[in-house]
C-alpha cells in the first residue's frame, strides 16, 4: 500500500479548537473589569472603614474567580489543541470549565441565601446611601460588563456563529455569562430593596430580595450543571440531530441503523459511531456523503454489517 493512500485518510483532531474566538477575548476584557472594580471596592472598603464595599468586594471576588477559570479554559483549549493525548480534541475543557464555574455560581446563591435568612432572624442597621452607592456601582459595572457580552449573546443557548465557526452551547462562555448576569441581578435586587427600606420603611425587603436573588442564581447555576455534565458524561445528542442521522442513512436503497452513538466533543461539534444493516452497503465515503453538513459532525465511524437474507444468498 502506498503511503499517500494512507495519509489522504489521516487528520488532526483540532476542530478548530486551535482558533481564537472572540468569546475569549470579551470574557477577558469583563475579567480584568471585574478584577480591578474588586480592587477599588476592597481598598476603598478598607480606607473608608465600610463593610458594605468589602463584603461587594469579596462578593465580586468570587466572580473574578469564576470568569478567570473561563479566561484560563479558553487559552489552554486553543494552546492544546494539537495535543495527541485528547482523543477528540481539546473541546470538552469548555464542559469542564463551565461545570466549576457553575459549582462556584451555585455556592454563591447558597451563602447568598444563607447571609438573607440570618438578617431576617437577626436584623442590623442598613446604612442606605452608603449601600445604594455600592448597588450603583455594581449595577454599572456589570451593566457594562453584560454589553460587551451581549454582541456574543448568540451562543446563550442556542445556534449561532462566532467568525467563521460554529459556536452553539459554549458552555464556558454561558456560564461567563451567567456570573455577570446574576451580579447584575443582585445589584436590581438590592437597588430596590434599599429604595423601599430607604423611602416607606420596608426593611424587611432587603433580605426577601437576597432570597429572591438566591433562588434564580441557584436555579441558573443547576441549569448549566445539566447541560455541561451531559458532555462530560458523554451523553446522547439531542434527538434533532440523531434523527437526521438516522433520516439520512436510510434514505438511501435498504440501508437500516442498527446501533448510533452520537456525542459531543466540543462546542456545537460531535463525534459518532454508526452501525448499519444493508443488503447492498455502500463504501464509508459514500455513507459520510449521506450526511446532513450542518450538524457539526467531525468524527465519524461507521460499523457495516451484511443483512442476514444477503448472507443466506451467498452461501447458497
Amino acid at each position: 500500500m502506498h503511503t499517500e493512500s494512507v495519509e489522504r485518510w489521516v487528520h488532526d483532531h483540532t476542530f478548530g479548537q486551535d482558533q481564537r474566538r472572540s468569546a475569549e477575548k470579551r470574557t477577558l476584557i469583563v475579567s480584568v473589569v471585574t478584577v480591578l472594580t474588586m480592587l477599588v471596592e476592597l481598598g476603598a472598603g478598607i480606607a473608608f472603614g465600610s463593610m458594605a464595599l468589602l463584603a461587594d468586594g469579596l462578593h465580586m471576588g468570587s466572580h473574578a474567580s469564576a470568569l478567570a477559570i473561563s479566561v484560563f479554559a479558553y487559552r489552554y483549549t486553543r494552546t492544546h489543541a494539537m495535543d495527541a493525548r485528547f482523543n477528540f480534541g481539546t473541546g470538552k475543557v469548555n464542559s469542564l470549565a463551565a461545570f466549576a464555574s457553575a459549582t462556584i455560581l451555585a455556592l454563591i446563591a447558597l451563602v447568598m441565601a444563607w447571609e438573607s435568612v440570618g438578617r431576617f432572624l437577626s436584623p442590623v442597621a442598613i446604612q442606605f446611601d452608603q449601600a445604594l452607592f455600592v448597588a450603583a456601582l455594581g449595577l454599572i459595572v456589570n451593566g457594562g460588563s453584560l454589553a460587551i457580552l451581549g454582541g456574543h449573546g448568540s451562543a446563550i443557548g442556542k445556534r449561532g456563529r462566532d467568525e467563521n465557526h460554529r459556536v452553539p452551547h459554549d458552555h464556558n462562555f454561558r456560564s461567563a455569562y451567567l456570573h455577570v448576569a446574576a451580579d447584575a441581578l443582585t445589584s436590581v435586587l438590592a437597588i430596590l430593596a434599599l429604595l423601599f427600606g430607604k423611602y416607606m420603611g420596608q426593611r424587611w425587603l432587603d433580605p426577601l430580595m437576597g432570597l429572591v436573588g438566591a433562588a434564580l442564581v441557584f436555579r441558573w447555576s443547576l441549569g448549566m450543571l445539566r447541560s455541561s455534565s451531559r458532555v462530560l458524561l458523554d451523553l446522547q445528542a439531542p434527538d434533532d440531530v440523531r434523527g437526521a442521522i438516522q433520516k439520512a442513512i436510510e434514505s438511501e436503497g435498504d440501508n437500516r441503523v442498527s446501533d448510533l452513538h452520537v456525542w459531543s466533543v466540543g462546542p456545537g461539534i460531535y463525534a459518532a459511531e454508526i452501525g448499519i444493516v444493508s443488503s447492498r452497503p455502500l463504501d464509508p465515503d459514500g455513507y459520510y456523503s449521506l450526511l446532513p453538513g450542518e450538524l457539526g459532525l467531525v468524527h465519524v465511524t461507521f460499523e457495516i454489517h451484511l443483512c442476514a437474507a444477503h448472507l443466506r444468498e451467498a452461501r447458497r
